[in-house]
């Protein structure tokens, strides 16, 4: 089985309605971190319901159609595939419950060659129920790492946020737990290779990764913490390339670039040093 170009850019990914509560919000949190320290005010008000707020990393959940790239007919090798970029885009202030309509789409499809994986790009608009008004916008490149060579038409990747060469302003480290993968999968993205050992084996890793929307939230929490005092209603638009996995335990160091309503960012995993997350931007709210 292989990718065919056309019919993959016209598959149909099923709308989804998702409907989340404060045990949905305070979940998420916990899988990305929040409440490793139960005394600090700042990250209690994330996993606790008295004025409780949403993180906006939460976004990349809303309206989230499911395990698409394995139930549907794909042609893509899911065993293997592994998330390359994250964005999303806050067109409002999240809201710590509600109703939304998620309905994503493939926009592009990139050949990167035989033994060289394949990027499927897609965006997932996410309106709330009631008002029809849009909540956000959710881009991700999934690296197919076993499916180049298919024969789709040559498409260059589009450029990346470039990181300043000096040293960074801002570094916020903050550890993952052995079990955050498990307690993240809670969320949504139920991939065995982030639980399973035998997958993770058959995907090329010695034991199970940290989802990569795992480790984006990890990183929007470090930036919450050293640049933005904790006020969610301050993000705009955040996004990063997945550079490296990130194993549950390791502790992820964030460094930060402000560059007024602009912040760059990158991150590595302390004691490997390897980059997990690169070209890293978000943009403050106006």
């Amino acid at each position: 089985m292989a990718i065919d170009y056309d019919k993959l850019l016209a598959l149909k990914i099923p709308d989804a309605e998702h409907t989340y509560g404060v045990k949905d919000t305070m979940l998420y949190a916990l899988g990305v971190g929040l409440g490793h320290d139960p005394t600090d005010r700042a990250q209690l008000d994330f996993v606790y319901e008295k004025n409780l707020k949403a993180l906006p990393t939460f976004a990349c959940l809303l309206g989230y159609p499911g395990f698409w790239v394995r139930d549907l007919d794909t042609g893509i090798d899911w065993v293997k595939i592994v998330n390359g970029e994250q964005g999303v885009v806050l067109h409002q202030p999240l809201k710590p419950t509600g109703t939304v309509l998620g309905k994503s789409r493939i926009v592009e499809v990139i050949d990167k060659g035989t033994g060289k994986g394949a990027l499927v790009y897609t965006e997932r608009k996410v309106t709330d129920k009631a008002s029809g008004a849009l909540v956000a916008t959710v881009t991700q490149t999934t690296f197919c790492r076993a499916d180049g060579g298919f024969g789709g038409p040559p498409r260059e990747s589009p450029p990346v946020h470039k990181i300043p060469e000096r040293a960074p302003d801002l570094v916020c480290d903050l550890g993952t737990r052995p079990e955050q993968a498990v307690i993240y999968r809670l969320s949504a993205d139920r991939n065995p290779l982030h639980i399973d050992p035998e997958i993770a084996k058959a995907a090329g890793y010695p034991r199970p990764i940290l989802h990569g929307l795992g480790t984006f939230g990890v990183v929007g929490h470090a930036l919450l913490k050293s640049a933005w005092d904790y006020d969610p209603t301050r993000v705009k638009c955040f996004g990063g390339r997945f550079s490296s996995p990130v194993f549950p335990g390791e502790t992820i160091r964030t460094e930060i670039w402000p560059q007024g309503e602009r912040v760059a960012f990158q991150c590595r995993v302390v004691g490997r040093n390897d980059i997990v997350l690169s070209n890293g931007l978000a943009v403050l709210r106006a």
